[in-house]
């Protein structure tokens, strides 16, 4: 077979996509291991939301409901919102995809602090926007940094509370003076993926911004606390034209008939909810706890409001070590030098388990390097 001198190239922006690569579930040779990687719920999923799913099996011939009518409004209803203004998808990832398609293109530019999301950058050059990375402050989100960084060519700017992969948490007040400063023709994305794992006096006030401003989206997950994470469902809510900008890219059928009715069972059982987010504030309190005892070898935790921590690295084990050494031993972790990480290992909070035996494999890591 003869190659032909051209072929279809790709956009220049497209090719310059650092693709996402997500954590590793496998190790090498098959053997079993014990996944920290990916922020999965560790307590799996809602009894009622499996059996909801279950039940969506007789309709496997049949296209989902295109509008997702009775998920929006079992969304609706639980945090008092419109359903006609929330928008749903394939995660929350398509919804972080949807605004900067919508709102950006060749030209713009899409604000993030840095160690945001890795999604941003990708979802800011699939359009062929320009990236914009404002500094952190101690790994979390800074909004004099971010403010500094805004000129006439800004678009959109994304911020992920709690922040992935750092965990860190920025409160409402923040959330506000950000809002306020920023200019009007400027969408503001909060990516609250981990939002569920805050207290309720910890809200970051996103509602309420997205209820009374036009440039305000907020976008939610049921692949976190509600354990949902195989099926892929996302929303979001922001003002009637924000929401119907995306709705024109949005890809039709994109939340599966057995998605919908099980997350419209995660949302209703709240018991679950309450245990998931009760066993990740005990055991994130005694992991970072833990690994406090060892700063005097380097490690640190970055204090995090969401279901994983960062950890950083600075004495004689490094994080690339660690990352091989647990991953020997059975514990798959993220290591994110790709983000500018490679000082970190990002850990999910697993079963009681396994989060001991995390820490019993890292200890012995952290005694053998001296």
């Amino acid at each position: 077979m003869t190659e032909h001198a051209k072929s279809p190239r790709p956009k220049d922006w497209i090719m310059g996509i650092a693709p996402y690569v997500p954590g590793r579930s496998t190790a090498g040779e098959g053997r079993k291991v014990i996944k920290l990687s990916s922020n999965e719920n560790p307590l799996g999923t809602s009894p009622h939301a499996q059996a909801a799913f279950d039940g969506g099996r007789g309709s496997l011939s049949r296209y989902p409901d295109p509008g997702a009518t009775a998920l929006r409004e079992a969304i609706a209803d639980k945090y008092a919102l419109d359903p006609a203004r929330v928008i749903y998808g394939t995660g929350s990832d398509e919804i972080l995809h949807l605004a900067a398609g919508a709102f950006a293109g060749v030209g713009d530019e899409v604000l993030f602090v840095r160690y945001g999301f890795a999604v941003y950058e990708i979802a800011a050059r699939r359009v062929g926007a320009t990236p914009v990375i404002a500094p952190d402050k101690d790994y979390a989100t800074d909004v004099d940094t971010l403010l500094a960084a805004v000129t006439p060519n800004t678009r959109v700017v994304f911020v992920a509370n709690p922040n992935n992969p750092t965990g860190t948490y920025t409160p409402a007040a923040e959330i506000v003076r950000l809002h306020a400063a920023l200019p009007e023709d400027v969408l503001l994305v909060l990516d609250q993926a981990y939002a569920e794992y805050l207290e309720p006096d910890e809200d970051d006030g996103g509602f309420a911004l997205a209820q009374g401003a036009s440039n305000v989206l907020v976008t939610r997950t049921f692949s976190k606390i509600y354990g949902l994470a195989a099926e892929r469902i996302g929303w979001g809510y922001g003002s009637a034209d924000i929401i119907e900008a995306l709705h024109r890219i949005r890809a039709p059928f994109n939340v599966t008939t057995a998605g919908q009715r099980a997350a419209i069972a995660a949302l209703a059982d709240e018991d679950f909810v309450h245990a998931s987010r009760r066993h990740n504030a005990e055991w994130r309190d005694w992991f970072a706890r833990e690994i406090a005892a060892m700063g005097n070898k380097g490690l640190r935790a970055i204090p995090s409001k969401a279901n994983f921590v960062l950890v950083t690295f600075s004495g004689a084990l490094s994080a690339e070590a660690a990352y091989e050494g647990l991953m020997a031993e059975g514990y798959i972790t993220r290591w994110l030098p790709g983000q500018g990480l490679s000082q970190g290992l990002r850990i999910t909070i697993g079963t009681a388990e396994e989060t001991r035996g995390l820490m019993a494999m890292l200890r012995g890591l952290v005694e053998a390097a001296g």
